[in-house]
């Protein structure tokens, strides 16, 4: 889904700037007794892409293993190991140098709804379209959607369910889980960012609008000055196709910007999980994430 109508903009938020950050995220698994084995992935890669720079990545895993990178289906960057030895701890620090500068190109003008639905444009991005077990759409979530669709161009419809699913949900760290489901957390009236993108990518989607699930990182601070270390967010946002793809982040109601690094795209969280492994042993482990930013730039 590249090509757009003939007439193209500069979007306003080039001001903004560029910005180059550090970003150390640490992972630790504390097993509930001694592993014997386990096999992991890791998406914790920032995308090298238009308006962002991968300068450094490494990926650093105790205890120590053979590990090798692939790129998955959708693009992003996958470490991958396994680990035979008996162990009971697992960590993984990914260590990253990364310059953002998401508003210097130029973007297509938004399409109308002839153009964003034409059925060759919907075969291209059908694995945008369609619905996931995470993404469907609540009933009057999809309701809204289809009565705002029916009187503002697509841009418009995106920028406002963005607008009233921020409005009616509250972000409440800790209240939802990885497989709660976008219904689910609606229903809640509360919910993470992970919740926050699933709802409006099912909500697009059920109108026709092209929508994707983006996993990454945030720095939350956008005035902190160059050179101090901040307590970062994996966060997740939403992109969306009207003509050229566009990047918003819902749970603050603003387009993803200079302080938001892209690591993977998916259909949902599904597709994107940071770290993802089964093991050999007891059931149960203790998870402990850590995010640190550093604005160098």
């Amino acid at each position: 889904m590249s090509d757009g109508p003939v007439s193209s903009t500069i979007d306003n938020g080039a001001a903004r700037g560029q910005s180059r950050l550090r970003i150390v995220h640490r992972t630790v698994v504390a097993y509930q007794g001694l592993v014997h084995a386990s096999y992991n992935e890791v998406r914790m890669t920032p995308l090298t892409m238009p308006g962002q720079l991968a300068l450094e990545a490494r990926v650093e895993v105790t205890p120590r293993v053979a590990a090798y990178r692939y790129t998955d289906y959708f693009g992003a960057q996958v470490v991958a190991f396994d680990t035979q030895a008996p162990h009971d701890r697992l960590e993984v620090v990914a260590t990253s140098l990364v310059e953002v500068d998401p508003y210097t190109t130029v973007r297509p003008a938004p399409a109308s709804w002839e153009y964003v639905t034409a059925p060759h444009r919907r075969d291209r991005a059908i694995e945008w379209l369609v619905d996931r077990s995470g993404t469907t759409p609540d009933p009057e979530v999809a309701e809204y959607a289809r009565a705002r669709a029916a009187r503002l161009s697509p841009a418009d419809t995106a920028l406002d369910i963005c607008g009233w699913v921020h409005e009616r949900m509250a972000y409440v760290p800790g209240s939802t889980g990885v497989s709660t489901t976008a219904s689910q957390a609606w229903q809640a009236g509360s919910g993470v960012c992970q919740d926050f993108a699933q709802i409006v990518v099912g909500a697009l989607r059920s109108v026709g609008i092209p929508a994707r699930y983006i996993s990454g990182y945030l720095h939350p601070f956008p005035d902190a000055p160059v050179g101090r270390t901040v307590e970062g967010q994996s966060h997740a946002w939403v992109e969306w196709w009207v003509g050229d793809w566009e990047s918003f982040d819902p749970t603050n109601n603003l387009p993803a910007g200079s302080d938001h690094v892209v690591v993977a795209r998916g259909r949902d969280y599904d597709d994107v999980p940071p770290l993802r492994g089964v093991f050999s042993g007891r059931s149960g482990s203790v998870l402990t994430v850590t995010v640190e930013v550093t604005r160098l730039r």
